[in-house]
Order: structure tokens, then C-alpha cells, then sequence
């Protein structure tokens, strides 16, 4: 599992050159509805187990929560079930919000 820093995926995003990665926003619902990156797929934490299948483990995945621990969390446990391509996005939806997308809601 790999860090990726906000500016580092922003780039990542506005690359035509490269695959775009899965986006996967691991925060509980009530957190998604105030803000949320967009193009990311919504599976809170404690679903990911029972869900895994609707990843593609053949491509890269970032992984986002509201700060960064959760889903470091979920990062890790994603490696371990066969996902090569793993990211935790450093500060998560709240660097995002600051450095990034002043727009967005913070909480």
C-alpha cells in the first residue's frame, strides 16, 4: 500500500495520458452526503469484506475517508486479499477540501 498526497491524485486525475483509478470513498453515509470526490464509488468501512467483489483488483485503487486512517485501514486489508495497486490518499476528503477543492463541504 502506497501514500498518494491530494496533489499528487489531482494530477494523477487530470492526466489523459493515464488510467484513471477506482475511487473508493470508504466513509459512512452520512459523511458521503456532505462531500465527496467525484467519481468515487461509496462502500463505508464495514461493508468492504462483503463487497469486494465490485472492485477490480486488476487496476489501481485509491482509497478515501475523511483523514486518512480509515481507509489506510482499508488499503491494507485490500493488499492482502490480491489488490497489487493500492493507494491511501494522504488527509483524505478534508486535504482535498483544503488544498485542492475549496468549494467542497468540510465537516
Amino acid at each position: 500500500m502506497q501514500q498518494l498526497s491530494v496533489t499528487d491524485l489531482a494530477a494523477w486525475l487530470a492526466d489523459d495520458s493515464r488510467p484513471k483509478p477506482q475511487l473508493l470513498d470508504v466513509r459512512e453515509d452520512h459523511e458521503w452526503s456532505i462531500c465527496r470526490l467525484d467519481g468515487s464509488q461509496h462502500i463505508p468501512m464495514n461493508t468492504v469484506p462483503g463487497r469486494i467483489e465490485e472492485l477490480d483488483p486488476a487496476q489501481p485503487l485509491v482509497c478515501v475517508c475523511h483523514h486518512g486512517g480509515r481507509s489506510m485501514q482499508v488499503a491494507i486489508f485490500l493488499e492482502r486479499n490480491g489488490f497489487s495497486e493500492v493507494f491511501n490518499l494522504t488527509g483524505g476528503v478534508d486535504a482535498w477540501a483544503v488544498n485542492i477543492d475549496g468549494s467542497m463541504a468540510r465537516y
